[in-house]
């Protein structure tokens, strides 16, 4: 039974029932492209902002309140669990995140704690007063990092360009691997079951750097624990969206963790995806990001042959291949989301 919603597009189509139009959300679509995002971040950190209820909440209304989008998606970020089991976690100007103490040996590894649930209650605080503001109005996404994108900025102590370390370990110790990523797994499914017992209507799982590995290097040190989180959720009535930049070449096998949409990245053709995923999987995206920096003609042309190619099929949800960048135009996003809202099929 799909929870009643004033606007159920979303949880509709994830769940590849007929809608009028695509509904649409925008990976990133709380953040650093909005003046209003940053007159929040100028006065707190990263972390003070996904650790207190309120300003996660704050952030994550702005797109519902100054773009219209048909979904809320939970502002935090996907390293809180790699904090929560041990990780020194912090965010640098310029830099990204990075960890003070990664992964080195089994004993790292080993002193990674598994019984955190507790830990992230902030995250549940969060979806409870986002639902008291939503009020039935839109869906609210919650999401996860995946085990293999997780374990890479564990082991790398940050971003990285070519995963090196991460690589490394996958190759010359798979058993240190798996288990470092057996443990994520298990914090994983505690988390996201902590975010549907909250509220959640949707939960996305990212794996942003699966595009560094290639096919069987994915399906071991991948697709075989995003499998085993999809399958240990109460996801009841909760779609379960599988997200990660290669999707254009993981597709399938994504679809075999029996997701109930695969989010793909702009590398591919969209209906060609769909029509090789197995009946009733629902797909997302997958506008390029880098045409919201085009002129608005542009940016209309390339949604509406989107939605050409796309017309007649049930399932589809409009998004970008990945997230907004910090110096796209607001104006540019906000006009992308009102070409989306006039379409009709």
């Amino acid at each position: 039974m799909t929870k009643q919603l004033q606007n159920n597009l979303l949880i509709n189509a994830a769940f590849s029932q007929q809608t009028e139009r695509p509904p649409v959300w925008m990976m990133r679509q709380a953040g650093r492209f909005m003046k209003e995002y940053w007159d929040i971040k100028n006065r707190y950190s990263f972390l003070e902002m996904c650790k207190t209820p309120e300003i996660a909440a704050d952030v994550t209304m702005l797109p519902v309140d100054l773009l219209g989008v048909d979904a809320a998606i939970l502002f935090s970020d996907i390293l809180v669990t790699a904090e929560a089991m041990g990780g020194q976690l912090s965010f640098e100007q310029g830099v990204g995140p990075r960890f003070a103490n990664p992964i080195r040996n089994m004993a790292d590894a080993e002193a990674l704690q598994t019984d955190v649930v507790e830990n992230l209650h902030y995250v549940g605080d969060a979806i409870k007063v986002v639902q008291q503001r939503l009020q039935g109005s839109i869906p609210l996404v919650g999401f996860a990092g995946a085990p293999f994108t997780v374990l890479s900025y564990l082991v790398e102590g940050g971003s990285s360009k070519d995963f090196k370390r991460t690589k490394l370990l996958l190759h010359n110790e798979p058993e240190l691997a798996h288990f470092i990523l057996q443990k994520i797994a298990d914090v994983t499914v505690g988390y996201l079951n902590l975010q549907i017992a909250a509220g959640v209507d949707a939960l996305q799982l990212f794996d942003s750097w699966a595009q560094a590995l290639s096919w069987d290097d994915y399906r071991t040190f991948s697709h075989q624990y995003n499998a085993q989180i999809i399958s240990k959720l109460n996801r009841k009535g909760v779609p379960v969206i599988s997200f990660c930049k290669g999707s254009s070449v993981f597709a399938p096998l994504m679809a075999e963790a029996k997701p109930d949409v695969v989010s793909v990245d702009w590398n591919a053709d969209l209906r060609n995806v769909k029509d090789n995923l197995p009946q009733g999987v629902a797909v997302q995206g997958n506008l390029d990001p880098f045409v919201l920096y085009a002129d608005k003609k542009v940016i209309k042309e390339k949604i509406l042959h989107l939605f050409e190619r796309m017309r007649g099929q049930d399932g589809f949800i409009f998004n970008l291949g990945h997230g907004i960048m910090p110096d796209i135009p607001f104006d540019n996003v906000k006009y992308a989301i009102e070409v989306v809202k006039d379409f009709r099929f």
